[in-house]
């Protein structure tokens, strides 16, 4: 059982799913590309929608009272960092495509603008204690990434032809029925999921956005605590809620979803490296911590706050560790660009970025960072 949660909280179904997928594809390219062809839409498609569905409830919780996000002044440094931390690995991306002459791989921009939360999260605690300022602040930096990162999703890689008229047709009385059924206290998260979640998934695959988002805009709608515990709380499970027992109910069948996504994504040769794959490593290895360490700054100049015993070092380290893309920009590759050659090598550099999960704890030890 102690393994088993070990495995469920530390997202290994995924990295799992992950390995399974390259050792197939290198030994049977040509079966394991039938595989992923056939499973693709159910995986990316419908079973991806329940992870953006709890990454929507972190944003989302993080804005109630007691939430990260719920005082501005509090939040303002870290949801500027990940401003930084999304800038600067898009501009470096944009930068070394062009330079290489390859101006059809600049759809890719947004790949290291990713950062997996979970991974990124067992990195900072590797190097810091629990209780170190630099531990909120990725958790909080993370969950704006988030939140910018489902905005950058929709509004920049939509699966079709945008049609505002469907969307509306079809978003509007979903969300409107979601409000009503809190309204009149139901529950159970059923309805919300399967009855208006199933409304939101259609409009957004008829009107052109990624029907992987169908959740995002019903979560919130959702009966929900009326605070924040805090991120990797085990409080969050036990609470009584309808958007807490919805996760409660999904935490472990999503991290089965991400062992199916790893698996029908992650499957490239070892052979798939191009220009793309040295982009997307070179923006998240590079960009992140310098965006982040940059949009710091310029917060503390601006005057807000930055937490007591956070130096700009302890910045430097959990701006490495913010360049694990991995989950999402593994899915983020799979919406810029088509199967092929290009999307084998781009998808490579998303999954070179765990990486930066050793990298993390050599720069922590050549900045001689204090992790008390």
């Amino acid at each position: 059982m102690k393994l088993w949660r070990l495995v469920i909280d530390n997202s290994l179904l995924l990295v799992a799913g992950a390995l399974s997928a390259l050792v197939w594809a290198n030994l049977d390219l040509h079966g394991y590309e039938r595989y992923a062809h056939a499973v693709h839409f159910a995986v990316n498609d419908i079973g991806m929608v329940f992870f953006f569905a709890l990454a929507a409830k972190e944003v989302f919780e993080a804005t109630l009272p007691g939430g990260a996000l719920a005082s501005p002044r509090k939040a303002a440094t870290p949801i500027l960092a990940a401003v930084g931390g999304m800038v600067a690995p898009a501009a470096i991306y944009l930068a070394i495509v062009s330079m290489a002459g390859t101006p059809e791989l600049a759809r890719g921009w947004a790949i290291p603008c990713a950062t997996d939360i979970a991974f990124s999260y067992l990195a900072v605690i590797a190097v810091f204690k629990r209780t170190h300022p630099a531990v909120p602040f990725l958790l909080l930096l993370a969950i704006a990434d988030d939140a910018m990162g489902l905005i950058v999703l929709a509004v920049f890689y939509p699966s079709g032809d945008v049609s505002a008229g469907t969307l509306v047709a079809w978003l509007l009385p979903a969300m409107a029925f979601a409000e009503l059924m809190r309204r009149r206290q139901i529950k159970p998260y059923w309805p919300y999921i399967f009855g208006t979640g199933a409304l939101s998934w259609t409009g957004m695959y008829l009107g052109g956005l990624h029907p992987a988002l169908a959740l995002v805009p019903i979560v919130p709608l959702m009966p929900h605590a009326k605070r924040d515990i805090g991120m990797f709380d085990p409080r969050e499970l036990t609470q009584g809620d309808t958007l807490s027992r919805f996760e409660h109910d999904f935490k472990v069948p999503v991290q089965i979803i991400l062992f199916l996504f790893g698996f029908a994504n992650a499957g490239v040769p070892f052979s798939a490296v191009g220009t793309v794959t040295w982009a997307v490593i070179a923006a998240l290895v590079i960009g992140k911590p310098l965006g982040i360490l940059a949009f710091t700054a310029i917060g503390q100049a601006l005057g807000f706050e930055r937490a007591p015993g956070l130096s700009y070092r302890a910045v430097a380290v959990l701006g490495v560790a913010a360049g694990i893309g991995f989950t999402v920009a593994l899915f983020f590759t799979t919406a810029a660009f088509p199967p092929g050659e290009t999307l084998n090598a781009a998808k490579m550099g998303a999954l070179l970025s765990f990486g930066a999960l050793p990298l993390t704890m050599l720069t922590a030890r050549l900045l001689r960072v204090n992790a008390a």
